[in-house]
């Protein structure tokens, strides 16, 4: 059996319509949603903010990353993509970092509060993708085998480079690439105040 070219034209034709159509569509239902979608980033931005730093605070708008503030939490392990001051009663209290760091499923990504003495107020996570029951325990905030909180532990530490897992840091049982990841995230938040000054 022979296809005929106009046979190929008309379904070549037909499937490009479609394309438009579904692309015009698409592009449509994007328009109408992106300020929802950027609306409810912002709020959950807000949340995970405000539960890193003392009750009372303020934040700045997004502040810029420069160069060196970038690459100290490079160093660490830690990708640093948001940068916000925090005020509280009008006074200078630290900075709020959202940081990306490697788990064990892939990125985790946290904001991490870091209070005018370069210690650290708060860990949330924003967004991972750990195993279901492993992983998440972490990111959940469960007790590690201390009886902690194991984002609670973090809470005062300070220092860059000095937080390690089984020496500083307490891991969750079969989790430990997971807290890995948590640990990455605070001492590149640490290297990023820091630098800061």
């Amino acid at each position: 059996m022979k296809i005929s070219g106009k046979f190929i034209l008309k379904v070549a034709g037909t499937l490009t319509v479609i394309s438009l159509v579904v692309a015009a569509l698409l592009g449509l239902v994007n328009n109408i949603t992106a300020d929802k979608i950027a609306e409810i980033d912002a709020e959950n931005t807000r949340i995970a903010m405000s539960a890193v730093v003392p009750e009372g605070s303020e934040f700045t708008d997004k502040l810029e990353i420069s160069d060196d503030v970038a690459a100290a939490a490079a160093a660490q392990g830690g990708k640093l993509t948001e940068l916000y001051g925090v005020k509280n009663a009008g006074a200078d209290a630290g900075y709020v970092m959202k940081i990306a760091a490697s788990g064990s499923q892939g990125t985790i990504v946290m904001m991490v509060g870091v209070d005018a003495n370069k210690a650290i107020t708060g860990i949330s996570v924003v967004s991972h993708a750990e195993t279901s029951g492993i992983g998440t325990k972490v990111v959940g905030n469960e007790p590690n085998a201390a009886g902690v909180p194991v984002l609670d532990q973090f809470m005062g530490m300070s220092g860059s480079g000095s937080l390690v897992v089984g020496k500083t840091v307490t891991a969750i049982s079969g989790a430990t690439v997971s807290t890995k990841g948590i640990t990455m995230g605070a001492n590149a938040a640490l290297a990023a105040a820091e630098a800061l000054g």
